[in-house]
């Protein structure tokens, strides 16, 4: 059974209220989170997030990336926020562009409009592929990330909702941590936005 943790209850379709924190021990059961949504995760999300190109992508970018320093992590991510809405974008193209980034697009668009985006992070929360173009490229200081990857195994983060601005909608993000099949390891995370209206 996946462990869900809740950034906040989730009381309205559109419940823009201040966070609540949860530790492991007082962490709301998954029977608490909404029932359409813990059913969608369980029946349909997790039959994907650990196919077998989302692991490899991950693992060939965490081997690149070996040797990263902060700086250049911060140095990365200010070449993604100049490139996003510029007309020229090597680093937002080369990752939208990426054959995993075509898998996530397809499991948008085969979800009936309850998926608004999905990108993949690698062990230091950089985006390896994405559905659509994120507003960072460095995910390693958010709550998303940390939650997920850090959280292991069976660790759902639930984020609550909001207004997104790369996809223009009220979602609530939903992100897991990667497992690498043959060691039982993290090696990553993947934040799915989910439509509010079709959940909450």
């Amino acid at each position: 059974m996946p462990n869900y943790l809740l950034a906040l209850p989730l009381l309205a379709v559109i419940a823009l209220t201040s966070a609540t924190t949860f530790t492991p021990t007082d962490r709301p059961a998954a029977a608490e989170a909404p029932w359409a949504l813990t059913t969608y995760i369980d029946r349909d999300l997790l039959s994907w997030i650990n196919d077998a190109q989302i692991v490899e992508a991950i693992k060939a970018q965490n081997q690149r990336h070996s040797g990263m320093t902060p700086p250049e992590i911060i140095a990365r991510n200010k070449d993604w926020l100049a490139q996003v809405h510029s007309t020229r974008r090597p680093l937002v193209d080369s990752v939208l562009s990426a054959p995993v980034s075509d898998f996530l697009r397809k499991q948008v668009a085969r979800s009936g409009g309850r998926i608004t985006e999905v990108f993949l992070m690698d062990a230091h929360g950089l985006t390896v592929a994405a559905s659509s173009a994120t507003s960072d490229y460095w995910q390693g200081d958010e709550a998303k990330f940390i939650n997920s990857y850090f959280g292991g195994p069976g660790e759902i983060y639930v984020e609550e909702v909001d207004f997104d601005d790369s996809t223009q909608t009220y979602q609530g993000q939903v992100s897991v941590a990667i497992i690498d099949p043959t060691t039982g390891v993290p090696i990553g995370a993947i934040t799915v936005g989910l439509e509010a209206a079709a959940f909450f």
